[in-house]
């Protein structure tokens, strides 16, 4: 992890992110920590992600330039509702949907920082998902618990906590975007194709174009009455170059801008109840910290996707 640099300036005129409020019942946003990690695949401290995020989120302001510019803190009420202890096992996993359902019940946009992505398995059931979208450069459709597990238990597993009343996607509301060459399997994109999950793999995500992409996927996930979508971002469907701390992050992966431009605009649709920010390792990044300070934008940008349905 990158050393304590020195105190940020203050000026009056310029909010920083961040200084939001314990979560008390009620907020247009809520973020929690999910620091899953024992289950990874390969050795990480993603544990160490959630604080590190928090501690990035001051180096930004909350202004959106719009026009008309306007500071998110003006129009968002948002909250942070802590961390989950040990959220890693099923009882750990039961904490996590627990927790999720709470916070989601109270309001319009649960923003879970991670932690490996085994996270997404819990905070997607918590909240009560019937479609999924990931930005990812694997399809998580292994078999077992890991942080190669999460697709394939929503749409196979019996919930840990099934008291919970929660439920599988059905697979034909599943949209991977950024499926990359040499970081998966033959027999895991079969698998895929076989369930009926929508891939865009990074190469036609390119030629197409965020927006025609985001709107497909939407239509996907989406689709039926009353419908939840949960948002994975997997922070190593980016170029190894802006996301050094992410354990499986390759060259030629996404740029920082089109990771950001995805998430907005996915955000900004309402039927995005929960999003996951993962794989993020803060102990293995550069020393600018520059992946940390990715999630941390990733998290401005689902809340610029909220504050744009007002």
């Amino acid at each position: 992890m990158a050393p304590a640099s020195r105190q940020l300036s203050h000026d009056p005129l310029w909010p920083r992110a961040g200084s939001w409020p314990a979560f008390s019942g009620t907020a247009d946003a809520a973020l929690l920590g999910v620091p899953t990690w024992r289950t990874s695949l390969s050795p990480t401290g993603a544990h160490a992600t959630p604080t590190a995020i928090r501690e990035a989120l001051p180096r930004y302001g909350t202004a959106l330039m719009g026009p008309p510019a306007v500071e998110l803190d003006d129009v968002l009420r948002i909250a942070d509702a802590g961390d989950v202890t040990d959220p890693d096992g099923s009882a750990g996993e039961a904490r996590v949907i627990s927790r999720v359902r709470d916070l989601a019940d109270a309001t319009d946009l649960v923003i879970a920082l991670g932690g490996d992505n085994s996270l997404t398995y819990p905070v997607a059931l918590g909240a009560q998902a019937t479609g999924l979208i990931t930005f990812d450069a694997h399809f998580d459709l292994r078999d077992g618990i890991s942080n190669g597990t999460p697709v394939r238990r929503l749409v196979e597993d019996v919930p840990a906590a099934s008291s919970l009343g929660t439920a599988r996607i059905d697979p034909s509301r599943i949209v991977q975007i950024g499926i990359a060459d040499f970081a998966n399997s033959a027999a895991y994109a079969q698998r895929a194709a076989e369930w009926g999950i929508r891939v865009i793999t990074l190469d036609e995500l390119r030629r197409r174009g965020v927006d025609d992409v985001v709107a497909e996927a939407l239509e996907i996930a989406g689709a039926g009455e009353d419908s939840r979508v949960h948002l994975d971002i997997d922070v190593d469907v980016c170029d190894r170059s802006v996301a050094p701390g992410c354990p499986a992050s390759v060259p030629g992966g996404l740029q920082a801008w089109e990771l950001r431009a995805l998430t907005r605009a996915v955000a900004a649709d309402p039927r995005v109840v929960s999003a996951d920010i993962a794989e993020v390792d803060a102990t293995a990044d550069a020393e600018d910290a520059r992946t940390v300070r990715l999630a941390a934008l990733c998290v401005l940008e689902l809340l610029a996707g909220l504050a744009a349905r007002r």
